[in-house]
């Protein structure tokens, strides 16, 4: 008969603890875990990334069920999905509004970064794993794309993957192989399919690895200087537990109102026709989260060169915490940066404002100056900045800034008399 006596389960806990200590890890880097004391809701953002990353991958498992990776089957099975099977439209659904959502949350978590400077040492290796996870998402997200089978599943498919036919010598080679053929077909669908049930569970392991990077170190704050005794810190749970949760709450109610009553504002109508290789749509789109690399790549008229561009974009971020020479990490103290900062988000919209439209008249125009200022900023404007900009005074430490008191320190940590 089994023992029902109190205490017996965490007896059986301990003991298996005590050979795998899984529980004590967990409690060490979740409840014990020493946290910044003034950690705003900005840094809800990294644990949305991982809640909703889960539900990504949960609703695809569902949906893997039911969807039928063949060129001839695939259209219908997603309208199957929708139609016949129980509750598939809200599993496609939130499937679908989720990875607007997952992009949504990982940009803003991006751009907290770089205005805290999250990505200066010792946290460059935690940036870096960021942008992995990135751009394992960009390459995710579009081979999702496809799989519906529609119009502009199809075409964003062949328009995307030649791109890679502008690589000199083995270009071609290479889109033949990603096609699986000599065309974008049934081979493609399957390999993508593939892929894309694949992919996530290599985001999750990267996350660990951005999680345990995170731990060394610990996280940045809004300050951007470091915790200097218990003074500055408190634990994680249960102070950022319920900031966490408030925040989700809040993050539900928006991606209900997507999922319920406006499920299909981000998608394109095209993607509701099936996929006709006879026919090319007006304008061929990716989807919102892709449109500023798809304008970095349409605004130079050498094809070579706008892919190099267009890739360059996104693996120009794995130097940023080289670029931004600035002893000082958080904009609230650089007020230089901070325009500057501010500047690279309106530039960021503008690109995905040129992406989304036809590349005609102002939008040519826009997109070329969007796309040299990104390129100026990250290469001119960060290092420069870095160098030349005076920051103010650092608090001592983030219990005296909390509490208004203190020495402050210079940017290069020489004290200075309290304004």
């Amino acid at each position: 008969m089994a023992d029902t006596r109190p205490g017996a389960m965490s007896r059986i806990i301990r003991w298996i603890d005590y050979r795998l200590p899984f529980v004590a890890a967990l409690n060490h880097e979740l409840n014990e875990y020493p946290t910044p004391r003034n950690l705003t809701y900005w840094w809800n953002f990294g644990s949305l990334s991982g809640i909703v990353l889960v539900v990504m991958i949960v609703t695809g498992i569902f949906l893997a069920m039911q969807y039928t990776p063949s060129s001839e089957a695939a259209f219908d099975s997603v309208e199957r999905i929708m139609r016949d099977v129980n509750y598939g439209w809200l599993v496609r659904y939130a499937h679908s509004s989720g990875a607007s959502m997952f992009f949504a949350i990982v940009y803003i978590h991006l751009f907290r970064g770089l205005y805290y400077g999250s990505y200066k040492e010792p946290r460059q290796f935690l940036w870096i794993l960021g942008v992995i996870i990135l751009i394992l998402m960009i390459a995710t997200a579009f081979m999702g794309y496809v799989l519906p089978w529609g119009q502009m599943s199809y075409w964003a498919a062949t328009v995307i993957t030649n791109l890679f036919s502008a690589i000199p010598l083995i270009g071609q080679s290479i889109v033949t192989f990603l096609w699986g053929g000599f065309t974008v077909g049934d081979p493609t669908l399957h390999r993508f399919y593939a892929l894309h049930y694949l992919l996530p569970f290599i985001i999750v392991a990267v996350v660990g690895l951005h999680l345990i990077a995170l731990h060394r170190f610990g996280s940045n704050n809004p300050l951007g200087i470091d915790a200097k005794g218990p003074q500055d810190t408190i634990p994680f749970h249960p102070y950022y537990t319920i900031k966490d949760l408030f925040g989700l709450a809040v993050f539900l109610l928006i991606y209900a109102f997507f999922v319920f009553y406006a499920p299909n504002t981000l998608l394109s109508p095209d993607n509701y026709i099936p996929a006709n290789p006879m026919q090319t749509p007006n304008h061929i789109v990716p989807e919102w989260y892709l449109l500023p690399y798809y304008a970095i790549l349409r605004a130079v008229p050498n094809k070579l060169l706008g892919v190099i561009m267009a890739f360059g974009s996104l693996f120009i971020l794995f130097f940023v915490p080289w670029l931004d020479r600035s002893p000082v990490r958080s904009a609230r103290f650089r007020p230089v940066y901070k325009w500057v900062f501010w500047l690279l988000v309106i530039d960021v919209v503008a690109l995905g404002w040129v992406g989304a439209n036809p590349p005609e008249g102002i939008v040519v125009t826009v997109g070329q100056i969007a796309t040299f200022y990104y390129f100026l900023h990250m290469l001119i404007l960060l290092p420069l900045v870095g160098k030349l900009e005076r920051p103010r005074p650092l608090p001592s430490g983030i219990g005296a800034a909390m509490l208004g008191g203190g020495a402050r320190l210079g940017a290069a940590g020489s004290p200075m008399a309290k304004p």
